[in-house]
């Protein structure tokens, strides 16, 4: 049998010299915790928390059309960026409505920047590749040579701006900004994926060490803490965000992942609009919910939901909510029970756990 090397990012040693511990993800060694996941998830909770999420992929979309062409490919009105150095969540959709992605869009002065999963970089690009010719427009793939952090936690502001500047923390949320720090340049967004406060911070991968290196002495005294994937997954379900492979998928529309607000067939045509369209105005079999779990036992992924002796769904994502303070899960139910305050059975080995369908999110931070 073939040895299959794992990519790695620029900063794999440096990683190891903090002692993390290196997984597998998506084809990656990458970390998944340093100290552990409950330090690095209250990190970031409740100080300040940085993470190499340079496995992400990014694309640039470039020329007259670009705008046109991004437009027909998400399912989010685009529009809604009417000026430059703003971003915008939203899916890539298959004809059925089934999800590609799920991606930021960011319009910067020149271009467009699209940041998208790390398993989907080559899915995604052809994709994308297969519809752009009639919009003459082009797409270069410049993941390789883009390194990317996230800064996240209430301190990420204060630490950000102190290092760039006061003008910092007048970005408004899904906004853009560039900075030359140490003859350096990098660019950031007001984004992120823990449910907090923060940004996700571009820069080449030649200068990747120096800003991770940087950011982690810069913000000492605010308590940063490296974070793994581990710690990633724990605030991002906490927060109510889906995950591609879990919430969303080839057949997972984005209505039936309960991302309809991120949804908008008035904008007129794109590909998916038809069926999305149609779930949104009501057609709808099945949805992904919010379960809060009776006891200690964490319902994970792909454990059966019932109703008495009714299977009526299936677990997507589960976790012990660290924050919160109590088993969490994601599932995908049929659409008559996935009704807030609706209690039902979730079968953990030999036990039925009693679940409760509550409101998306467990966790949301204070303003």
């Amino acid at each position: 049998m073939v040895a299959i090397s794992l990519r790695e990012t620029a900063l794999a040693k440096a990683h190891v010299k903090l002692s993390a511990r290196m997984v597998d993800f998506a084809g990656w060694n990458m970390p998944v915790q340093y100290k552990s996941i409950i330090t690095e998830h209250m990190a970031t909770r409740e100080k300040i928390g940085l993470f190499d999420v340079s496995h992400m992929g990014e694309f640039l979309v470039t020329g007259e059309r670009a705008g046109e062409f991004i437009q027909h490919m998400i399912a989010n009105d685009l529009s809604r960026l009417s000026e430059p150095d703003r971003a915008l969540y939203s899916q890539l959709c298959y004809e059925n409505g089934g999800t590609v992605d799920d991606l930021i869009v960011y319009r910067r002065k020149e271009d467009f920047l699209l940041v998208v999963n790390a398993s989907n970089i080559d899915k995604d690009f052809a994709w994308l590749d297969s519809h752009r010719a009639k919009f003459g427009v082009e797409l270069t793939n410049v993941s390789d040579a883009t390194g990317l952090l996230a800064l996240q936690g209430p301190f990420a502001v204060p630490l950000l701006s102190e290092i760039v500047g006061d003008w910092v923390a007048k970005l408004p949320s899904f906004g853009y900004g560039e900075a030359k720090v140490d003859g350096r340049d990098f660019s950031f967004g007001r984004t992120g994926y823990t449910g907090e406060d923060g940004f996700e911070i571009f820069v080449a991968v030649d200068k990747l060490e120096w800003l991770w290196n940087m950011l982690l002495e810069r913000g000492a005294k605010f308590g940063i803490e490296p974070c793994g994937l581990g710690a990633r997954d724990t605030l991002r379900l906490e927060a109510g965000l889906p995950l591609y492979g879990h919430e969303l998928e080839k057949d997972i529309t984005p209505i039936e992942a309960g991302l309809g607000w991120s949804v908008k067939p008035d904008k007129g045509d794109f590909i998916g609009r038809e069926t999305l369209a149609k779930q949104k105005g009501g057609d709808l079999q099945r949805q992904i919910v919010c379960l809060k779990a009776e006891g200690k036992a964490i319902p994970r992924q792909g454990y059966s939901v019932f109703q008495g002796d009714t299977e009526v769904g299936t677990i997507t994502s589960g976790t012990q909510g660290i924050f919160v303070g109590y088993p969490i899960a994601f599932a995908m139910l049929q659409k008559n029970v996935a009704r807030v305050g609706e209690t039902l059975q979730v079968a953990i080995r030999d036990n039925r756990v009693q679940v409760t369908v509550v409101s998306r999110p467990w966790y949301k931070r204070k303003k």
